[in-house]
């Protein structure tokens, strides 16, 4: 496998509080081979119907569904977090994605947690689809941390079968993107590019921007027959519009050029049209 042949994707999250049909326009437009759908309040993200014809208008795909597992997402789709998760795992089912995205469980989930790995395996073979859990941070408040996520935030501590692999995420925990990807090895199945400082706050800055060594997990990847996606996941909900397309225009051409897709659409930083 080439990597030509490695998808970015643009998530629906990057384009936050725009909705998920400008995230497929802008998607097509500036040359993103799919998207991957947060699913969030915005009722098109929960209709598989709806999602179908958007990827249909815009012949692109989507590529993954993040279920609501969030802080900010506990009641969508009820309190039973299992339930969130099949129900993420149905709708991947009907619009053809590859994989869930999930969080771990939050620490006063208990029940949920003690039973975490076990039922991810057990639902990732049940449906076919990948579980792709996705590595956190502890919270910080100046100089204490407390430990936010059961049975823990880093992946490469769990028998998982499938893992999202999150840059600004592991800065954030004050671990190194790159080493990550090499001991995870091919456990990973989505890569969340956005770049960081390495701050408290998970940052999710446009790739290039930051100081985490983003070119250098995009290389790994496409040096090593990575069959999974790449999904640009970067806060812009304080951007205008302009300065949003620009971006995640940015961030296709970052991602196309440390892939070694340079003859791909959205390889070179041109005016959105």
């Amino acid at each position: 496998m080439t990597s030509a042949h490695i998808p970015v994707h643009l998530s629906s999250s990057s384009v936050y509080p725009e909705n998920a049909a400008y995230a497929f326009d802008l998607a097509q437009r500036l040359g993103y081979d799919g998207v991957e759908i947060m699913v969030w309040t915005d009722p098109v993200t929960q209709e598989a119907g709806a999602l179908r014809a958007l990827a249909d208008l815009h012949e692109i795909t989507i590529g993954a569904i993040h279920a609501p597992t969030l802080l900010l997402a506990q009641r969508l789709w009820g309190w039973e977090p299992w339930g969130k998760i099949e129900r993420a795992l149905d709708l991947a089912g009907e619009v053809g994605a590859q994989c869930v995205v999930v969080h771990p469980p939050f620490r006063w989930q208990r029940g949920y947690a003690e039973g975490f790995v076990e039922g991810v395996a057990d639902r990732q073979a049940r449906w076919g689809i990948d579980i792709a859990v996705e590595n956190m941070f502890p919270w910080r408040s100046g100089v204490n941390a407390m430990q936010a996520y059961l049975p823990g935030p880093d992946p490469r501590d769990f028998p998982y079968g499938a893992v999202t692999l999150d840059i600004s995420h592991a800065a954030t925990a004050g671990m190194d993107p790159v080493q990550m990807a090499q001991d995870l090895g091919e456990r990973v199945r989505h890569l969340h590019l956005g770049d960081s400082f390495g701050s408290f706050k998970d940052e999710h800055l446009v790739p290039g921007r930051g100081s985490q060594r983003c070119d250098e997990v995009l290389r790994h990847f496409a040096d090593h027959a990575f069959s999974g996606i790449v999904s640009v996941e970067v806060g812009t909900r304080r951007m205008r519009t302009p300065a949003r397309e620009l971006a995640l225009a940015e961030s296709l051409a970052y991602a196309r050029t440390h892939l070694g897709q340079h003859d791909l659409p959205g390889a070179t930083l041109e005016p959105t049209r």
